[in-house]
C-alpha cells in the first residue's frame, strides 16, 4: 500500500484535532496532516438540547470538508496502529504515513456492549441515549411520551465525555413534565456512579437543590448494569456496598461506559495503569511520557480533567506552543492547568455554568457573574453563544 510522510500528523478529525491544525497552520507550522475517516463533524454539546426538545439536530452536523483549516492535508482513513519507534501510523486500509510528531486526538469509544442488553434496546420501548446524533431525537420522542411511571437517567463509572450530560437530560425533561403537569406522576431516577452530585462542592450544593426541586431519587454509588427491554427493567449496581436492584422504567436515558478506542487502548501509546488505556500523557504539558514527539489533548488523553470542549480549548494553545518548542530543540514551557467548563442545564431556561482546574475549585471566566448559580442568560450561551463560538472561533484557532 502507499505510503506518505509527513511532519506533523494529527490522528482525528474532531474538536481537538482541527483545533490543533487550525492554530498550527496559523502559527506558521506547514505540512500538517490529518487522519479523519468522517465526512461529517458534529458540534455534539448541542445533542443535549436536541434530546430535551431544545434544538433540531441537524444544527449539530456539518461537513467535514468545511472545517478543515486550509493547507491542511486530508488524509481520508481510520488510524488503525502507531509505532512511536518508526514513526508511522497505519490505516485500516493498510497505508501507513509517517511522521515527525504526533498528535493524538483519535476522541473517545462508546462501549454500548459494557451495559448488558442496552445494544438490543436502544431506540425503541423508552430507551434513548444522547451520546448519538441518531438517538438524540428518539430521546425526546420518549420524553413527550412520557405522561406517568419511572424514568431513569444513569451515568457509567469511569472517565466519560462531557460527565454533566447525563444530569443535563434528566433535569430538561423533569422540568417539561413540571410544565405539562405531569411531573408529580413520574418517579424519576437518577444513578451516579460517584458520592456527590458534582466533584466540585460550590456546584454539588446547586445541583442538591435542583434534584430537590423536581423530587428526583438519586443513587451514589451505582450505576446500570443491564437492560431487560422485554420488561423495561434496568438493573441497578450499588459499587458500596455490593448490592442490586431491579426498576422498572417507562423511560431510560442511557449513557454507555467509555474508553480510548481498541487500538489505542492495546498500543504502545496507552497509560496501562487503567483499563480505559488513553493515551499516557504529562497533564500539564500535554507531551506522552515517554516519547518526546509526541503530544495528545482530547478525550482520549490520560489528563485527569472533565472531558469537555470547554477543556479542548484550553489545551490546544498549551499544546501547540509546546510542540513548536519541542520542534525547535527546546524544552515545553506551556502548562494546562485542568481547566474545564461544564455547562449544566437545570431548566429549560436556565443553567448553571460549572468552571474547574485541577484543583477543584470554580474557576469563573466570567467575572461579572456569579457561576455558583443558575442564570437564565446562561440558557441563551449554551443553546446559541457556545455553538458560535465552537464553528467561528475555536474551530478556526481564533479561541
Amino acid at each position: 500500500m502507499s505510503t506518505s510522510s509527513h511532519r506533523v500528523v494529527i490522528i482525528g478529525g474532531g474538536s481537538a484535532g482541527v483545533t490543533v491544525a487550525a492554530r498550527l497552520r496559523r502559527a506558521g507550522v506547514s505540512d500538517v496532516a490529518m487522519v479523519e475517516p468522517s465526512q461529517d463533524h458534529w458540534y455534539q454539546p448541542l445533542w443535549t438540547l436536541v434530546g430535551g426538545g431544545l434544538a433540531d439536530v441537524a444544527r449539530s452536523r456539518r461537513p467535514q470538508s468545511s472545517v478543515m483549516p486550509k493547507g491542511v492535508t486530508w488524509i481520508r482513513g481510520r488510524a488503525a496502529a502507531v509505532d512511536p519507534e518508526a514513526c508511522t501510523v497505519t490505516l485500516e486500509d493498510g497505508r501507513t504515513v509517517g511522521y515527525e510528531y504526533l498528535v493524538m486526538a483519535p476522541g473517545i469509544q462508546l462501549n454500548w456492549g459494557g451495559i448488558t442488553g442496552l445494544p438490543d434496546a436502544l431506540g425503541r420501548d423508552g430507551v434513548s441515549s444522547n451520546y448519538d446524533h441518531a438517538l438524540a431525537p428518539r430521546t425526546w420522542d420518549f420524553v413527550r411520551a412520557t405522561t406517568r411511571g419511572t424514568a431513569v437517567f444513569a451515568q457509567p463509572a469511569g472517565a466519560i465525555k462531557c460527565a454533566g450530560a447525563p444530569q443535563k437530560i434528566a433535569y430538561l425533561a423533569a422540568d417539561y413534565w413540571r410544565r405539562q403537569g405531569v411531573l408529580k406522576d413520574i418517579d424519576v431516577h437518577l444513578v451516579l456512579p460517584t458520592p456527590g452530585m458534582f466533584g466540585v462542592p460550590e456546584f454539588a450544593r446547586i445541583l442538591e437543590q435542583v434534584v430537590e426541586r423536581y423530587g428526583i431519587t438519586v443513587h451514589f454509588n451505582s450505576e446500570v448494569v443491564e437492560v431487560d427491554g422485554a420488561t423495561r427493567e434496568v438493573i441497578i449496581r450499588d459499587n458500596a456496598n455490593d448490592t442490586k436492584e431491579r426498576l422498572g422504567y417507562q423511560v431510560f436515558h442511557a449513557v454507555p461506559p467509555q474508553s480510548a478506542p481498541d487500538w489505542v487502548r492495546q498500543g504502545p501509546l496507552a497509560d496501562t495503569s487503567t483499563p480505559a488505556g488513553y493515551v499516557a500523557l504529562d497533564k500539564h504539558t500535554l507531551r506522552h511520557v515517554t516519547y518526546g514527539n509526541v503530544f495528545g489533548l482530547g478525550d482520549a488523553g490520560s489528563t485527569p480533567n472533565s472531558k469537555t470542549g470547554a477543556a479542548v480549548r484550553h489545551q490546544a494553545p498549551v499544546l501547540v506552543k509546546n510542540l513548536q518548542e519541542v520542534m525547535s530543540g527546546r524544552e515545553p514551557s506551556a502548562e494546562y492547568d485542568g481547566y474545564a467548563s461544564c455547562p449544566l442545564t437545570t431548566a429549560r431556561d436556565r443553567m448553571l455554568l460549572a468552571e474547574f482546574d485541577y484543583s477543584l475549585k470554580p474557576a469563573p471566566s466570567i467575572p461579572i457573574l456569579d457561576t455558583t448559580h443558575e442564570h437564565r442568560d446562561f440558557g441563551l450561551l449554551k443553546k446559541y453563544g457556545l455553538p458560535t463560538l465552537y464553528w467561528n472561533l475555536m474551530l478556526k484557532g481564533l479561541a
